[in-house]
């Protein structure tokens, strides 16, 4: 027994050595990124430069090639986001990291995303199957090159194979983040009445909608502060802008985007460029998916906001269901036994379990499943602003706010998605009765927008975006107006702009809201703005979060009553010399993935609270801009597009973390595009042969 128990110690000693040896050789190793590689699938040389901060910049002879090479230096460089996005969305964590991940599992299935990627895989034409399967082929290309990254070494498992429908499944994570989903409706279950008083669509002190422009704008608004504002908690969200060439000191149109999500490493953004003949486009993709999400080409560039519009109708389950349309799915669990889980799938609405009860939700992306990819592939190859609305008709969601400007010196707005014209407006689950009724889609130009034009200036921040007049709700409640409002206010003072203008703008921390509820509250000397060394900043988020806390479960009568009473009984009074300042108490670490394992050495660089949820600049604990981009549109190399950590995902990589330094301090960080100014600025150079 002695002898069986010291082989068995020296067994694990040795598998723990060659464990830890294996994470280490992981962690210092990462792709080839120069040289030449050959035997790939190919089929005529591909130049891949890569700039300063690891960009890949692509020149391929054909579309076949551009597509694998971009699959190639994605699966190179965000490989274990990749596998791990699509496990997450298809409901197999478990598979990898056993019974713990059972319950997100559970739910992700929910929407069988597997079945309906195949299903919209299956709706696309020739090109974009061939378009998708390039890339896929390059994923697996790299797969089978470059070093495992230590992720898996860490988790003892290889990926399985790239698809091209797993690029779908990807997209389809996208949709699941951003739609308004039945959890939400059910979150909503309140007589309506006290529901559309405690949630107004907006305030109307700062009711920014575009489509009635700057007139009504002020730099000092006017009016006493609401309930609503006083007691309206944070909210997610994102900025864009645009303006003609006949403001702007460039004599171009200029457009400004940034995305606001929760923060994590590797970010969800990866930047690339690619050139082939007939195309050239460059900006930002959804690592796992080919082509450029928000970006631009020769000739027009984009840039979107979540339209937080109702995407879906949601039902109370009948008594009887058919049992034809219940469906077993299988869960492997890694360290354990199959588990087992039924699921209603109908022909036009699915089945899903909010707190406690059985509901049936129909949604296109159910019923109708098509692909967004058709829709941002056709804006990578627009060649005006009426090719880029063309191909918004066709986007299936979830709806965005677009603003398009393109080499004409024209910019212009257009909401794009399925929206279903039904009354509920996802306020409150519909009886079962409803079920027999058909709530069609409202056609695509009755939507909110605002023509092209050299003389237009067009935003959006999730806010309310159409005025007095329009004729439908669109909305259960539209994000705060606040960003949307400061965003106009900074518009309005000039009469001219530039991109370090606009640049500028991205990082403007002045919260209109927060400023308005210090007043009340009597703190004398406070900007309004969330600076990294404000104290002031961190105690009025505080009280913000104590009204909130507060009123959440008021009457609506209460509501109006106690409001102010609540804030001015948390009011922290000065000295502020024991209050951390923003920059501390809003700090951010972006964590990767198995940070909730507590492996923590893989995280990125600790952000400073800069910016809060209500100011254009978002960098604080719960969100960030994502990205910041600002295009001169028709001049590409003037404009730029930054990213708070890096371009890889691989720790080794001398690009995990560079680009944080940058980000903190504001600098816009050019995206090469002529191809002297990539030739310029290359670093890197790496061939891929047949």
């Amino acid at each position: 027994m002695k002898r069986i128990a010291g082989a068995f110690v020296v067994a694990l000693l040795l598998f723990l050595i060659a464990y830890v040896g294996n994470i280490a050789l992981g962690m210092r190793s990462s792709a080839q990124t120069a040289g030449t590689i050959t035997g790939l699938g190919v089929w005529q040389p591909v130049t891949i430069l890569r700039d300063g901060r690891g960009v890949p910049h692509i020149a391929a002879h054909d579309e076949h090639d551009a597509f694998f090479a971009e699959g190639y230096v994605e699966g190179s460089d965000r490989l274990f986001q990749m596998d791990l996005t699509r496990r997450f969305v298809e409901g197999r964590l478990a598979e990898v990291f056993g019974p713990p991940a059972l319950t997100s599992d559970e739910s992700e299935r929910t929407v069988p995303v597997e079945q309906l990627a195949q299903m919209q895989w299956d709706r696309l034409p020739l090109r974009a199957q061939e378009d998708l399967q390039a890339f896929a082929d390059g994923v697996n290309a790299a797969m089978r090159t470059q070093p495992l990254p230590p992720e898996f070494r860490m988790l003892l498992y290889k990926p399985q194979p790239w698809r091209p429908q797993d690029s779908l499944v990807t997209s389809f994570g996208i949709v699941l983040d951003l739609a308004d989903l039945w959890t939400d409706v059910a979150r909503r279950a309140a007589p309506l009445r006290l529901y559309d008083r405690l949630h107004p669509l907006t305030d109307p002190c700062y009711d920014a909608p575009v489509t009635e422009g700057l007139e009504r704008i002020s730099e000092s608004p006017h009016c006493a502060p609401s309930a609503a504002e006083l007691t309206m908690p944070p909210a997610a969200g994102s900025n864009e802008w645009a303006t003609g060439a006949a403001l702007n000191a460039t004599g171009r149109a200029l457009l400004a985007n940034d995305p606001h999500l929760r923060i994590g490493i590797p970010g969800i953004w990866y930047l690339v460029d690619i050139r082939f003949p007939g195309y050239h486009a460059a900006g930002a993709t959804f690592a796992g998916l080919p082509g450029v999400i928000l970006g631009h080409n020769d000739s027009v560039a984009w840039g979107a906001t979540d339209g937080t519009v109702a995407s879906l109708s949601v039902f109370f389950s009948p008594e009887h269901t058919s049992s034809a349309d219940w469906a077993t799915e299988t869960f492997h669990v890694r360290f354990g036994l199959p588990v087992y889980k039924r699921y209603y799938r109908g022909a036009r609405e699915f089945g899903a379990t909010t707190h406690g009860i059985l509901v049936l939700v129909r949604w296109d992306a159910y019923d109708d499943p098509t692909s967004q990819f058709l829709t941002f592939d056709a804006l990578d190859r627009a060649h005006s602003i009426k090719d880029a609305l063309r191909a918004l008709r066709l986007y299936p969601g979830p709806t965005q706010n677009f603003v398009i400007a393109d080499t004409s010196g024209r910019a212009a707005y257009q909401l794009a998605g399925n929206i279903p014209d039904d009354p509920a407006w996802a306020r409150y689950i519909h009886p079962a009765r409803d079920l027999s009724q058909n709530y069609k889609n409202l056609p695509f130009d009755a939507l909110p927008r605002v023509a092209p034009s050299r003389a237009a200036i067009v935003w959006t921040a999730n806010n309310k975006m159409y005025g007095r007049g329009y004729p439908y709700r669109l909305s259960p409640e539209f994000g705060p107006p606040y960003r949307a409002y400061r965003i106009a206010q900074l518009l309005k003072a000039r009469s001219h702009y530039d991109v370090r203008y606009f640049e500028k703008m991205q990082m403007d921390t002045l919260s209109l809201p927060e400023l308005d509820l210090a007043r009340i509250l009597g703190m004398a000397g406070w900007d309004g703005r969330f600076t990294p060394t404000s104290r002031k900043a961190t105690i009025i988020y505080e009280q913000r979060r104590a009204v909130v806390r507060g009123t959440q479960a008021m009457s609506a009568f209460m509501l109006r009553i106690r409001a102010l009473g609540v804030a001015a009984r948390h009011v922290i009074p000065e000295p502020f010399a024991s209050i951390a300042p923003w920059g501390v108490a809003g700090a951010v670490t972006p964590k990767h993935p198995l940070a909730a394992m507590g492996i923590n050495f893989l995280n990125g660089v600790t952000l400073p609270g800069d910016g809060d949820n209500f100011t254009l600049h978002v960098q604080s604990a719960t969100l960030s801009q994502s990205f910041r981009a600002v295009w001169d549109v028709g001049n590409w190399d003037a404009g730029g597009i930054s990213i708070p950590e890096g371009e890889s995902g691989e720790p080794g990589s001398a690009h995990y973390t560079d680009e944080a330094r940058a980000w903190v301090a504001g600098t816009l960080q050019p995206l090469e595009y002529s191809k002297a100014a990539v030739e310029a600025a290359a670093r890197e150079r790496m061939t891929l042969l047949p």
